[in-house]
């Protein structure tokens, strides 16, 4: 009876905090998702606009990971495989770990310094997180060249559909 409860406890916990995907797979982003800041590295601000705007004209790839987040980091290799495989695409990576400290020490632990990374200093629930129904990671988003959605919702840097929808944006 003791390993049926248990069976039952952990199908009820898988149940509620897995990744579910969006019921509405949106191709643009609310002004208040848009103004959500984010700190770079060096503690500055800036918001998901700004973050947008400096990648205008280009076809973007959105990584949100966490060191702390064991499906993340087993992904990591395919993602860096992805960003090996695309050298004219531009990838941003956006954390969601807890502090500050924990964002400078995986971004030195996980060989992440040399890449476009931000951290949601305000945590997890935030307008942007909110607007995308950011519900698990990791999690990946393609943008096209005019900062619309191209790719709304990706749960592995090997899903399919992130490459072809970068190929079907480079023709």
């Amino acid at each position: 009876m003791k390993k049926l409860l248990l069976f039952f406890m952990i199908g009820a916990f898988g149940l509620v905090y897995s990744q579910e995907a969006p019921k509405v797979l949106k191709t643009g982003f609310s002004k208040e998702a848009l103004h959500q800041k984010l700190e770079d590295e060096d503690g500055k601000s800036i918001t998901i606009q700004d973050i947008l705007n400096q990648h205008k004209g280009k076809v973007l790839v959105i990584d949100f990971w966490a060191g702390w987040c064991r499906d993340c980091l087993k992904a990591l290799p395919k993602a860096e495989e992805l960003e090996k495989n695309n050298p004219n695409i531009d990838f941003v990576f956006l954390s969601l770990e807890r502090s500050k400290e924990g964002f400078d020490k995986s971004l030195e632990r996980f060989n992440m310094k040399d890449k476009d990374n931000y951290w949601f200093a305000s945590g997890w629930k935030n307008d942007f997180n909110n607007y995308i129904d950011l519900n698990w990671i990791p999690r990946y988003m393609v943008i096209d060249q005019k900062s619309a959605i191209a790719k709304y919702y990706a749960i592995s840097p090997e899903d399919p559909e992130i490459q072809s929808t970068i190929n079907q944006l480079l023709k």
